[in-house]
């Protein structure tokens, strides 16, 4: 049977499903801010200081419970790369249904805007 992903590929894809479902349902369940068994930052808990992914958690429980707001005031960065995110997913996954090569070509100048916005937030999010 002629396919577009070999069996193997189907299963890897279909596990990982599961993961992000079930990851997502554990965080629409359980609030990050009143439940201890997720990670903890260490560069937070070293500096005191706020990365780039601080509030992540936080987010995406707020955005899970549609308060897109509250997870803008969380990791507004977050918010922002998550539909352009989910964009370049759907566009690798248009490609692979019309059987074409699904690679995402990115620029190297985009990396490096996406770089220097990922520092900048970091600075911006505890100098602000």
């Amino acid at each position: 049977m002629p396919g577009w992903q070999s069996n193997s590929q189907r299963l890897v894809w279909i596990v990982l499903g599961l993961a992000a479902a079930g990851g997502s349902a554990v965080l629409y369940w359980f609030d990050p801010t009143q439940f201890g068994f997720y990670p903890v930052c260490v560069f937070h808990r070293t500096t005191g200081l706020l990365c780039p992914g601080c509030g992540g958690l936080r987010a995406l429980h707020q955005l899970l419970h549609g308060h897109v707001t509250a997870a803008f005031r969380l990791n507004a960065l977050l918010v922002i790369a998550l539909p352009l995110a989910g964009a370049a997913g759907l566009r690798l996954l248009i490609g692979r249904l019309r059987h074409r090569p699904g690679r995402l070509e990115v620029r190297p100048l985009w990396i490096w805007i996406g770089a220097a916005a990922l520092v900048a937030f970091g600075i911006g999010r505890n100098v602000l």
